[in-house]
């Protein structure tokens, strides 16, 4: 499906020539040395074919031994320069190419981190780092040396078509006819190349997102015992690689082929026409080797252009990508026409909000509320009803499609939005920790906290005793995911990361769901303590979790159909007591006491 939406999409050639020229121009004190530095290259390399006119008609015809050492030390120090210069080029140009490449990098990764969360949910993390990481490795041909092979060709080309001309204009005019022919052709071929190399970087993106998430997932992946099946995806995808990568091979090829053909074409051209300007006395002998020197170095850069043309063919296509990214539309991105948040109390209000992922089918449905300054507002009901969609609108994730969200009564659309999330502090349902230390995880909300504040918010968190008993105690690494630790540990040290953020917004998602009985006791005590001064948001499947919550929103079909605290929700019999009683049924099973009413029980 990428593959056939990169074949239709049509190239704005324009724009990608743009983006060139201002990437090129952004290096123009480098290239510009890189290009006098090939200057200097390429004219040292026309000393040695220039001088076998010298060598074959002065020395060898004519005697003139007296030119032979001059000549070859001229030659020598031509040939010293022309090393100098190659290897200077190579670190000049090289290292701005490997600058350009690494600041293109850090630019890509930038936006993409800044890109609204409904981007995620639709591309594949390995997609994104091969994007990240691959595309702009062909950057190095439009800043390195691509670019300068290209216009060393051209240049080189233009004098050795200079010497042609006045050697013999009649066999340059046919040679140039020729190496038209060939020319067109090239250009011909890579026109179908380049969506080609385009195809192969998706394709490459999409192996590569499969494969990250196989290992990330690699747990699922044997206790399913998958493992063939996975395999068999994979091979899938190096298979339709390998066929994109031999289509290219066979194209490139076709064109060096057709390359050797012209340089054949042009040799018995040389031949037929020279020798016959050689006999007839219009040429000299050494006008004769002399000229097919030159020749080689008119057609060495047209049929090199086959290699150039390829690399810069990929840049393109790697442009072309980057593009791409950068037209999505950042968080942030009209953050500079919107207000500071300041100093806040908490507050959050919806008004009537309405928001859908997919145009015509709303998640939520003319939403209204208000959660005052340090409150608690839980939110219950059906899987799927809209719990989690409200959740990430009070985070920022989404935007209402109608209807405000309102942060002390200002329109949360019109405050800078990175203003806004440095006031929030979350514990997810997935409580994702980074492969590092314990330490660092905790202080990811604050890079620059001490010791003391990573200890006491651990401690909150109850992570400070399993902690303690770890041989590296916090300077224990926790794994990719943190896969070294149990489900209970990861979330406590969630917590302690949202302790240590010390925000005025919470959101707390199943916050409690991966933890025994007696550790969720004690986390309901630190959460309690947590929760004191700030405004909070709990989404609990757990009912017994939200009884102390100052509002209990209960959302079905993206609707509120009940609001109030436990006792009033419970007393009323309505949706939350069929939730309660349901849960408590399930929860208890066989431990009911028979001889007592369940409506006392659940109360007690």
């Amino acid at each position: 499906m990428a593959t056939a939406e990169v074949q239709k999409k049509p190239t704005d050639m324009a724009r990608a020539w743009r983006e060139a020229r201002e990437l090129m121009w952004n290096y123009r004190g480098r290239l510009a040395i890189g290009f006098a530095l090939m200057i200097v290259n390429r004219l040292a390399g026309l000393v040695l074919p220039g001088s076998s006119k010298f060598l074959v008609d002065s020395i060898v015809g004519e005697g003139q031994h007296d030119l032979l050492m001059p000549l070859a030390l001229a030659v020598g120090v031509a040939t010293a320069f022309q090393a100098v210069t190659t290897y200077a080029l190579s670190q000049v140009i090289s290292v701005a190419a490997q600058h350009a490449i690494m600041e293109m990098r850090e630019r890509v990764q930038s936006h993409v981190i800044h890109l609204p969360i409904r981007f995620f949910d639709d591309t594949k993390s390995g997609t994104l780092i091969s994007r990240v990481m691959s595309d702009p490795e062909g950057i190095r041909n439009l800043v390195g040396t691509g670019i300068i092979q290209l216009v060393g060709g051209i240049f080189t080309a233009i004098i050795a078509l200079g010497v042609l001309l006045y050697l013999n204009w009649s066999l340059t005019v046919i040679t140039i006819v020729v190496l038209a022919v060939f020319g067109t052709g090239m250009a011909i071929a890579f026109r179908r190349l380049r969506p080609i190399f385009r195809e192969r970087n998706v394709i490459r993106s999409d192996v590569t997102g499969r494969l990250g998430e196989t290992l990330s997932g690699i747990r699922i992946v044997k206790a399913y015992g998958v493992e063939d099946r996975e395999e068999g995806v994979f091979s899938s995808g190096v298979k339709k690689l390998f066929d994109n990568i031999a289509s290219s091979i066979t194209g490139v090829s076709a064109i060096t082929a057709f390359g050797t053909l012209i340089i054949g074409v042009v040799g018995v051209i040389m031949i037929a026409v020279g020798g016959r300007a050689i006999t007839s006395g219009t040429m000299t002998l050494g006008d004769f080797v002399m000229y097919i020197f030159f020749t080689g170095l008119l057609a060495a850069p047209i049929v090199r252009i086959a290699n150039i043309g390829t690399q810069i063919s990929e840049a393109f296509a790697g442009l072309d990508r980057i593009r791409e990214l950068f037209d999505e539309i950042t968080d942030d991105a009209e953050d500079a026409s919107k207000s500071e948040l300041g100093s806040i109390k908490g507050d959050i209000s919806f008004d009537d909000v309405v928001f859908s992922y997919k145009e015509g089918l709303p998640v939520l449905k003319g939403i209204s509320f208000d959660a005052a300054a340090g409150t608690t507002t839980a939110l219950v009901g059906s899987s799927g009803s809209g719990k989690s969609t409200l959740v990430s609108l009070v985070l920022s994730f989404n935007n209402p499609d109608s209807g405000s969200v309102l942060i002390d009564g200002r329109d949360l659309s019109q405050i800078k939005v990175a203003d806004y999330r440095k006031t929030i502090g979350v514990v997810l349902q997935e409580n994702f920790l980074f492969d590092g230390t314990v330490a660092e995880n905790v202080r990811f909300t604050k890079p620059d906290a001490t010791d003391e504040e990573v200890i006491a918010a651990s401690k909150v968190a109850h992570c400070h005793e399993f902690v303690s008993a770890f041989p590296d105690g916090y300077e224990t690494i926790v794994g990719e995911r943190g896969v070294k630790l149990s489900g209970g540990q990861r979330q406590r040290i969630a917590i302690a990361r949202a302790i240590l953020a010390d925000c005025k917004i919470l959101v707390l998602d199943e916050a409690t769901s991966s933890l025994d009985s007696e550790s969720e006791a004690l986390i309901q005590e630190g959460l309690k303590s947590l929760r004191q001064g700030r405004t909070t948001f709990v989404i609990a499947h757990r009912l017994s979790t939200i009884r102390s919550a100052d509002q209990i929103l209960v959302i079905e079909d993206g609707k509120i159909v009940e609001s109030g605290n436990h006792d009033s929700l419970y007393a009323s019999g309505g949706r939350y007591r069929e939730l309660h009683d349901q849960q408590y049924a399930w929860e208890s099973d066989i431990f009911i006491n028979p001889g007592e009413d369940y409506a006392t029980q659940v109360q007690n």
